[in-house]
């Protein structure tokens, strides 16, 4: 009997940030207008890493510096499509303000935490809280964890 092959989403996500505040996306997803991290998907022969400095770009305008592995995170959405999520911890280099954003972000948003936590029914997903919780608790693991093996 061959059973079914669990075969998750994976996606990266950012938590980055600059005076006080973390870098949001405003995206539009099914109808109405949610917050989440820079995160997407990994693509075909792409590390983690590269993934997650192309997201936040193409999510953000921002070029980042990755500091920290942050942590991997299993969940399963409301339809039952499962999602593997590495989150890493970054650093603001350069903005490209004249970048066009990803198709479905409204905008990028730097936010307190204070902020993203009294708008707690606008998260994406509870990846976004969890994450952000983790981070703000000071988790952070050498980028030396995620490793892409050649």
């Amino acid at each position: 009997m061959r059973s079914e092959r669990w075969a998750p989403r994976v996606t990266v996500a950012t938590v980055v940030s600059r005076a006080g505040q973390l870098l949001l996306v405003e995206e539009e997803k099914a109808g109405r207008r949610v917050l989440n991290q820079p995160a997407g998907h990994l693509e075909p022969g792409e590390s983690l890493l590269e993934a997650a400095v192309r997201e936040t770009r193409e999510e953000t305008g921002w070029d980042v510096r990755l500091t920290a592995f942050i942590g991997s995170y299993q969940w399963a959405a409301p339809d039952g499509t499962p999602f593997l999520r590495f989150a890493f911890a970054a650093e603001p280099v350069l903005h490209h303000p004249e970048q066009a954003l990803d198709d479905g972000i409204v905008q990028a948003l730097w936010l307190t935490p204070a902020a993203i936590q009294a708008d707690m029914a606008r998260l994406r997903s509870p990846l976004v809280w969890q994450t952000l919780s983790d981070w703000l608790a000071g988790q952070r693991h050498p980028l030396s964890l995620v490793r892409q093996v050649p």
